[in-house]
């Protein structure tokens, strides 16, 4: 096996084959010092705490384990009926040499077993025993992938659990439910999974949306207690946390706040636990509080930041630091001029249904409380619940502001020999834009001189840390936030070290960013 860096958290190893990535995954469970395993086509992502191991002594470990070539168990199995009337059928019995039916009746007598979850919570990459399944992925991706679709790519079977992008060949469709949270576990699908695809009886309608969860719609009436209303509507308005790490067999990334520096600055300023749930807030909002007089405190973006008291009096708010919220008062924020986004606190934490232990809003999973609008509500919890007393002294912290270049610290790896030496020197040698082509799950970038590859070809599936750099085909980067998928196909050239990951989370269209390599990639398992 061959073991790369991943990041300053997390290394990837290499196996000979998706049987021996399943059985290494497998082995490496409870290992000390290891916080998740993503496996993938044909690797281990391991991710681990630096406190508890560093990267060369837990590379030992993974070196020296064996496993004997046992096929991994099944963990129970699940039959899936399908119309087979997908879009790229005929497609693809073209790139096999086969007709559309021989496709059909070969993917129906195959044997299939998931593999590993990835992309999205309860997409499954299911396996056949039949050989001929090897497809390439569509050379454009569609923008929009109906849930319920039954898709090929590379040696894999998939299935859309919820509308989506997605370059995967569509050959039929499903009204089986690939992910229910009400559901124990809520994954159809999950590694060792056997899997039987018959034909549909009947025919498939089209999967139902799944229901958002966590807003306070205006016509279900209010929430008891304290609540925040929202007034006017910012860009995006999210309830987020510390996120759901752990969940990585499921397909569900960790998620949560983007600047959790100003998350537990905001918190620490009204005396909430540090992991206590606020308000993200991109762009300029309004919010009115209805309830029993608390504190508040908003960190991270720096813009107009305004109270306007119930009995007309109005103030400023400083960046930071605690204020008092009465019944009636409201919040009117203006567009950041420094950062993106505002972190609002308020004591007692927001309270929203958790999902998988966690409150916060996943956008690309759909996972969590749905994002904010006009006229939605939310539950404050009791001022007297905060554990610690409000910290008036609020910490000084500047963020970029749009035209201004920020420089974040990387670690190459565990593609950057999938490059060219021109590319790695463009990589750090000229600064990047962020444009506003950018969300939670990542900041597109643009630079004069796209990252060239040096190995042609599509990379199998493997998993990928929040501030890795992936480079699609156009050579431009992208720089993965909280909300990215769990594994992809692109090559990952770098990541960001875990301690620059706020100010990524901060960057604004406009800004410029500057990457500097910290340290060299680790292969083989010692470093470079």
């Amino acid at each position: 096996m061959r073991i790369l860096t991943a990041s300053d958290r997390a290394l990837l190893v290499e196996a000979a084959d998706l049987d021996e990535a399943m059985r290494l995954n497998l082995a490496w469970a409870g290992t000390p010092g290891v916080v998740e395993l993503i496996p993938g086509a044909r690797t281990v992502l391991v991710r681990f705490d630096p406190v508890l191991v560093n990267a060369a002594s837990l590379a030992a470990v993974l070196s020296s384990t064996t496993v004997d070539a046992a096929h991994v168990p099944h963990v129970g199995e699940v039959t899936i009926p399908v119309r087979y009337d997908g879009e790229d059928l005929v497609d693809v019995a073209g790139l096999l040499g086969v007709s559309a039916d021989e496709v059909v009746a070969r993917h129906l007598a195959a044997e299939w077993q998931v593999a590993f979850s990835g992309f999205a919570p309860g997409f499954g990459y299911t396996v056949g025993s039949d050989p001929i399944f090897d497809v390439p992925r569509r050379s454009s991706p569609r923008t929009r992938v109906p849930a319920g679709s039954v898709a090929l790519a590379g040696h894999f079977t998939g299935v859309y659990p919820r509308e989506s992008p997605g370059g995967w060949q569509l050959i039929g469709r499903t009204d089986a439910v690939m992910w229910d949270i009400d559901r124990d576990p809520p994954a159809l699908f999950s590694p060792g999974t056997l899997v039987r695809f018959e034909r549909a009886e009947r025919e498939v309608v089209a999967a139902a949306p799944a229901p958002e969860r966590g807003a306070q719609r205006r016509d279900e009436g209010r929430p008891p207690g304290s609540t925040l209303e929202i007034v006017r509507p910012a860009l995006q308005l999210l309830v987020q946390d510390l996120g759901r790490p752990g969940h990585a067999a499921l397909g569900v990334s960790a998620s949560g706040a983007a600047d959790r520096t100003a998350m537990r600055d905001a918190n620490r300023a009204v005396g909430n636990a540090a992991d206590a749930a606020v308000l993200e807030i991109v762009g300029g909002a309004a919010l009115r509080y209805r309830g029993v007089p608390t504190v508040a405190a908003i960190a991270g973006a720096s813009g107009g930041m305004t109270l306007y008291a119930a009995d007309g009096m109005e103030r400023g708010i400083r960046p930071g630091a605690p204020f008092a919220l009465d019944e009636g008062d409201e919040l009117r924020l203006a567009h950041p001029d420094r950062g993106l986004r505002y972190a609002l606190a308020v004591r007692g934490g927001i309270l929203s249904p958790p999902a998988l232990g966690s409150a916060a809003s996943d956008t690309l999973a759909g996972l969590g409380p749905a994002p904010l609008g006009g006229g939605d509500v939310v539950a404050v919890g009791d001022p007297h619940t905060a554990p610690h007393p409000v910290d008036p002294e609020p910490l000084a912290r500047e963020l970029p502001a749009a035209g201004e270049a920020v420089e974040l610290r990387i670690v190459l790896g565990p593609r950057d020999d999938w490059f060219t030496a021109e590319a790695l020197d463009a990589l750090t040698g000229q600064e990047w834009d962020v444009t506003p082509r950018s969300d939670r799950v990542g900041i597109r970038l643009h630079g004069e001189t796209p990252l060239e590859r040096a190995v042609d070809g599509e990379l199998p599936s493997e998993g990928a840390v929040t501030g890795a750099i992936q480079v699609p085909p156009d050579g431009q980067p992208v720089l993965f936030l909280p909300d990215h998928p769990l594994t992809g196909g692109y090559p990952i050239i770098g990541a960001v070290i875990d301690r620059d990951l706020d100010i990524a989370g901060q960057l604004p269209p406009g800004a410029r960013v500057r990457f500097r390599v910290l340290q060299t990639t680790m292969r083989e398992g010692t470093p470079s």
